[in-house]
């Protein structure tokens, strides 16, 4: 009864154990973290919760109301949080000194039966994420530009700024290619679901469950690095 009292009085401490957890591990980062990986932390969680709201905006206009119902429509990155993408691999990654961070949140729930047109409508929500980063990547060039151009003293004294906003171009415009891969569950394989004929969805069907095993055995050979190099370093290239 207190903590129904609590939590109605106080929404914002209306959280589970685990999310509590979650943002005592946020708060080690931002006491112990230097100021750039800081920064890379919080762009790389705007980044990833605004691909995952999104695709639930998406859904929602195409019909699916479950994001909305689960709470997820949200900028709140606690409700997007995934222990692995979200925690564990930027701790990782911090741990051992990456220069640069990568994650994911977790994704938002999709009713495909809720859809007014099943397979055009997924197109729709699959392509809102990878969309909305290159919007932010676009967003982030222009702010630069501006920058460099109207407060060119505020930029030579602070370069780690801008080198901090060119990590913000090159996170969303990597999530954007990644997720744009055509292997389940990735973004990319519910556009291509839709031109392909039924053999070609059933396969992806049949694969879905590994699709992440899949994904870890390409990563581990290269192959996504090269994907990026392809269809990423040129839209970096042009952005920065």
């Amino acid at each position: 009864m207190n903590q129904s009292f609590f939590s109605r009085r106080f929404p914002p401490f209306n959280y589970s154990f685990v999310e509590y957890l979650i943002i005592g591990v946020f708060v080690y980062f931002f006491l112990v973290l230097e100021r750039m990986m800081l920064g890379q932390l919080g762009i790389l969680l705007i980044s990833v919760v605004i691909h995952e709201v999104a695709h639930g905006v998406a859904a929602l206009w195409c019909g699916d109301t479950t994001a909305k119902y689960s709470g997820r429509l949200t900028l709140n990155p606690i409700k997007h949080m995934d222990p692995v993408g979200s925690i564990l691999i930027p701790l990782m990654l911090i741990l051992s000194g990456s220069p640069f961070l990568f994650g994911w949140a977790k994704p938002v729930p999709v009713n495909t039966l809720q859809l007014r047109n099943k397979v055009n409508d997924m197109v729709t929500v699959a392509l809102a994420g990878p969309l909305s980063n290159i919007s932010l990547a676009v967003i982030i060039s222009a702010i630069i530009k501006i920058l460099i151009q109207f407060q060119p003293l505020l930029v030579a004294q602070n370069q780690w700024l801008i080198q901090l906003l060119g990590y913000g171009i090159v996170i969303n415009i990597v999530l954007a290619v990644f997720n744009m891969i055509p292997i389940p569950p990735m973004d990319g394989s519910r556009v291509l679901y839709r031109f392909l004929p039924y053999n070609g969805r059933a396969f992806l069907d049949r694969i879905e469950p590994y699709g992440l095993l899949i994904i870890i055995l390409l990563s581990f050979f290269g192959i996504f690095q090269v994907i990026i190099q392809i269809f990423g370093v040129p839209l970096i290239q042009l952005l920065l």
